[in-house]
């Protein structure tokens, strides 16, 4: 695949509103997701009406991060700052998450400072996670409300972030993190397999209790959800803090400026990472990209390598996409971070700090 908008941002993420006619209303995508709406609401109601409890694990504060939309809106970045923010407040922090893509079924936990699992057992998250974050501790599994008591029982943690949590209402939260990225809001409005929304913003966003808000480069289009939600607002700038080599040292953000390169990604929304190659002054002659959390063949690579020498280009990639790459393949890898513009205090209060 080459570089351009993938055929579900053109779906989800259309540069304008969809006029609804009637083939639109009869599709079999919006059909569909009539039906997933209908189940998610049913759901929703059972939690609302006090039918279904979460389970409150007594002295762990539980912090969720999630969002609205399936992928690349900017969890995993506001994750590892959170995380980070809590340690060095003297915290003692665990992570728990779900571990999306992994072939294990096997419930796991492990730290950045451990010998780290095969990215097939874990998935690509959490590695990335715990290499950021080596003071944290991973818990990899489905059962999330199960890892909470072990984060304190076993270990004697205080504090556990709730990895893509919104939806996971089994386990009892202090706090509700929504992440929205302005540059794309919530995109066509609409619920999978239609849009991109895996709830009905009207109901959800009433239990946020702190929306991230992923600031975009120019002005954000007004959204009209987002403009109701009452809840306090952190809004943060998420920007390239440094390259580094295939040999894992660290170089300057322009270090490869006027540099022919290939992109290489496997991203729900590879224009993000595009644009940051451009920003950072490197010449994008080629791009291989490829779905989210895609596990790359042996024969895919050769032929990015190809591709490559073809050009004359240094292969890049990022942080999320490297820990899927196999020993020996060469590839410069561009480290995010994040930096809070307004709202600080609101997510101190959030953090317990």
């Amino acid at each position: 695949m080459t570089g351009g908008p993938t055929a579900l941002e053109r779906i989800f993420y259309p540069p304008a509103p969809e006029p609804w006619t009637r083939r639109a209303l009869l599709s079999p995508l919006t059909l569909l997701s009539w039906t997933y709406s209908g189940a998610v609401r049913l759901r929703g109601a059972l939690y609302d009406s006090g039918l279904k409890r979460a389970e409150q694990v007594e002295g762990l504060r539980v912090i969720s991060i999630g969002n609205l939309n399936v992928g690349g809106t900017g969890k995993t970045p506001a994750v590892l700052h959170l995380a980070e923010s809590l340690i060095r407040e003297g915290r003692k922090v665990g992570i728990l998450t779900r571990g999306y893509g992994r072939e294990s079924q096997e419930p796991l936990t492990f730290t950045g400072a451990e010998p780290l699992p095969e990215v097939t057992e874990a998935g690509d998250e959490p590695l990335l996670l715990a290499r950021r974050c080596p003071k944290a501790r991973l818990f990899v599994g489905a059962d999330r409300v199960a890892a909470a008591f072990r984060a304190r029982d076993d270990f004697g943690l205080d504090t556990v972030l709730l990895d893509d949590g919104f939806q996971h209402r089994r386990l009892h939260r202090d706090e509700d993190l929504v992440v929205v990225d302005e540059a794309v809001g919530l995109g066509n409005g609409q619920l999978l397999p239609r849009g991109p929304l895996r709830e009905p913003p009207s109901a959800a966003l009433r239990r946020a209790t702190l929306l991230w808000l992923r600031a975009a480069s120019g002005d954000a289009a007004p959204n009209p959800w987002l403009e109701a939600v009452t809840a306090p607002r952190v809004r943060t700038r998420y920007g390239p803090t440094g390259w580094w080599d295939p040999s894992g040292t660290e170089h300057a953000t322009k270090a490869l400026e006027g540099k022919p390169v290939l992109a290489l990604a496997g991203l729900a929304r590879p224009g993000g990472f595009l644009k940051t190659v451009t920003t950072l002054g490197a010449e994008v002659r080629d791009a291989a990209l490829f779905p989210d959390h895609h596990r790359f063949t042996a024969d895919e690579l050769r032929q990015v390598e190809a591709r490559a020498r073809q050009h004359g280009a240094l292969v890049v990639t990022t942080e999320k996409d490297a820990v899927r790459l196999p020993a020996g393949f060469e590839a410069w890898v561009v480290r995010l971070g994040v930096e809070v513009l307004e709202g600080e205090a609101h997510l101190k209060r959030a953090l317990g700090l």
